[in-house]
C-alpha cells in the first residue's frame, strides 16, 4: 500500500487542488524534486514548469505552474503560485501569441529589463504549450 499525504495547490484566485496524493514532482531552483509522504519538512522557492501529481489511483495528473513557493510539512505539502493549469484551462492561440510576442521582445535587444521580462514571458508560454500537448484526447 502507498503511503498518501495532502497535497494542496493555491493561486491567488483560487483553490486549484487539494486532496491526497502519492508523489508530487516539480522543479525548484535548484532542481526537479519529488515529494512523497514523509518527506523531510522544508520550504523552497518554484520555478515555472510542469507540476505532475500521482493521485490516490496511481494515475498521474500534469498541470502548468508559474512560480511560487513549496512548504513541505510533516501532515501536508502546499503550493503557494501565481499561476497553475489543467492542460484543457490553458488557452493554446493566447500561449501562442505570447511566445512569439516574447520572441519578438528578445530579439530587438531593447532593454536589458525588457529582454529578462520577454525571458520570463517565453518560458511561460513554452511550458503552458507543452503541458497543452499532455491533454487527454477528446
Amino acid at each position: 500500500m502507498v503511503n498518501l499525504y495532502t497535497f494542496e495547490v493555491y493561486t491567488p484566485y483560487r483553490l486549484f487542488f487539494r486532496d491526497q496524493v502519492a508523489v508530487v514532482v516539480l522543479t525548484l531552483t535548484d532542481g526537479e524534486i519529488g515529494i512523497y509522504a514523509d518527506h523531510s519538512p522544508f520550504t523552497a522557492p518554484v520555478c515555472t514548469g510542469i507540476l505532475k501529481i500521482k493521485d490516490k489511483t496511481g494515475q498521474w495528473k500534469e498541470a502548468f505552474t508559474t512560480e511560487g513557493i513549496l512548504e513541505v510539512t510533516s501532515h501536508k505539502t502546499i503550493l503557494l503560485a501565481d499561476a497553475t493549469e489543467w492542460p484543457e484551462e490553458i488557452d493554446y492561440e493566447r500561449a501562442l501569441l505570447a511566445k512569439q510576442g516574447a520572441e519578438q521582445r528578445i530579439q530587438s535587444k531593447n532593454f536589458r529589463f525588457e529582454a529578462e521580462s520577454a525571458q520570463a514571458t517565453l518560458k511561460r508560454a513554452e511550458f503552458r504549450l507543452k503541458v497543452y500537448g499532455m491533454r487527454k484526447p477528446q
